[in-house]
């Protein structure tokens, strides 16, 4: 079985698609695994929705899904996220409010599971440093953890009981052995790795291997969108910077 592994599409509609037709060359999947923030700062929320839900679906909420749901307050978010979720909230159709809201924190895909932020808080903590390593380790009852929100590509590897960050290479598919990871593939709608291009995983559950690739799209056309829609100016530039 092959899963593409996405994370925070933030209603980035021709980001997703071109992550569509990139990973049809790669040898194509079987179903989607989808890491949260589908929706958030982007012009195409309700179209993101509806396009995920043509495969074969797996998804957890993220932060940004459940205040477009109505089901947290986005009064934690700075101005401009804010702003972007009162405008997303404002686009959706009661079955896409309903998707969302069904939407679990956590699911297991053995042997994988399925978070956006950690397993310590699911939607709110950024698993980046040693100490959100751990706090997820010493919950994960499966080899492996997919994690999202940070919009960050990371691998890290548990050796001896400890966490070790290393890049997740394009370059180099990553081995799915006996030590415990967390994975996170990268943002699809809004990068922030100073790489404008969106990065995705694929992961082949009969090799037994992740690969991490990444795909231009027409930025200045969802760019456009977010002009139109009057969305804040530092949401629209930062697309162009992967900031």
């Amino acid at each position: 079985m092959r899963a593409l592994i996405l994370s925070d599409i933030h209603a980035n509609l021709e980001a997703l698609e071109a992550v569509f037709v990139d990973a049809q060359s790669w040898g194509g999947f079987d179903a989607i695994w989808c890491l949260g923030d589908t929706v958030g700062y982007g012009p195409d929320p309700a179209a993101c929705i509806e396009r995920i839900r043509e495969f074969d679906l797996v998804a957890v909420a993220g932060n940004h899904d459940a205040a477009a749901a109505g089901l947290i307050d986005a009064s934690d978010f700075n101005d401009d996220a804010k702003a972007a979720a009162k405008w997303t909230a404002g686009q959706l159709d009661a079955e896409q409010r309903d998707f969302l809201t069904s939407l679990p924190l956590v699911s297991v895909q053995e042997p994988f599971t399925l978070v956006h932020g950690s397993l310590r808080d699911p939607i709110v903590e950024y698993l980046l440093d040693r100490d959100s390593a751990m706090g997820t380790l010493a919950l994960l009852e499966t080899s492996y953890c997919l994690v999202g929100h940070s919009h960050i590509p990371f691998v890290c590897r548990e050796v001896q009981g400890e966490p070790g960050f290393v890049d997740f290479s394009e370059d180099e598919p990553v081995a799915l052995g006996d030590e415990r990871l967390i994975i996170n593939p990268g943002s699809v709608g809004q990068p922030r790795d100073r790489d404008p291009r969106p990065s995705y995983a694929i992961c082949d559950t009969t090799d037994n291997v992740i690969d991490r690739y990444r795909v231009t799209y027409n930025i200045a056309k969802t760019q456009e969108k977010m002009r139109a829609a009057a969305l804040p100016a530092h949401l629209i530039d930062r697309l162009n910077h992967g900031l």
